[in-house]
């Protein structure tokens, strides 16, 4: 063989090897950039993913603190409520005998006679009207849907110089006083009614003058449940 057809048999030979190595970088090439895209969608949406996923933890983190501090807030009304006095938690005020019972859902209100009656009478003396026009104020504004009854107690003297037959008609006739005058106020008589418990439920002994005298008075209930 000639060595001038050698030598452009070798050039041939060089073109297409580098043809085809050409061919190989651009298939390579853009299979690269195929599985490069591919990679950086994939990392996108991994991406994408945490940024929703911290951005819900946050709002959930949020959520939370706002939840706790009304709780918080809530046990500290709670608090400063059992702090309060009865009188003042149940808008009576102070300057009253007031007691709660929760297991009856009750409100009293003690009334002693010496205010409201004179010895053995059943007649309201002029000078309760203010402690009565507080509690009808009260019983119109905060407890304008419950059930009241105005139960009366007496010691366990028996009666001698009135004109009561015995201490139980003595105890209902000054709750019928006490519940007519709550309703000229404006106390519906669909939500009042009169007791009269005689003796029968002391607070005190009624073997020394001041264990009766705790023993005569007239509680206004008020049924809050």
């Amino acid at each position: 063989m000639k060595i001038a057809d050698k030598t452009e048999r070798f050039a041939s030979d060089r073109l297409k090897a580098i043809a085809l190595l050409t061919c190989l970088v651009f298939v390579t090439f853009f299979s690269g950039c195929t599985d490069w895209k591919k990679k950086y969608e994939s990392q996108l949406a991994v991406s994408k993913n945490l940024e929703g996923l911290l951005l819900r933890e946050r709002t959930e983190k949020s959520q939370l603190a706002q939840q706790s501090q009304e709780v918080i807030d809530e046990l500290q009304r709670q608090i400063a409520e059992l702090n309060r006095t009865p009188a003042e938690a149940t808008g009576f005020g102070p300057g009253y005998d007031v007691s709660f019972d929760p297991s009856a859902g009750t409100i009293t209100v003690t009334l002693p006679n010496t205010i409201l009656f004179s010895s053995g009478q059943a007649t309201l003396k002029k000078a309760t009207s203010r402690e009565l026009d507080h509690i009808e104020s009260v019983l119109r504004q905060k407890y304008s849907n419950n059930r009241v009854d105005v139960v009366g107690h007496t010691d366990t003297d028996p009666i001698k110089k009135s004109k009561w037959r015995d201490n139980w008609q003595l105890s209902s006739e000054r709750a019928l006083a006490v519940v007519g005058y709550l309703m000229k106020r404006g106390i519906p008589e669909e939500r009042i009614r009169a007791v009269g418990c005689g003796p029968a439920r002391p607070v005190a002994s009624n073997s020394t003058s001041s264990g009766k005298a705790k023993n005569r008075r007239v509680e206004i209930v008020v049924y809050v449940r």
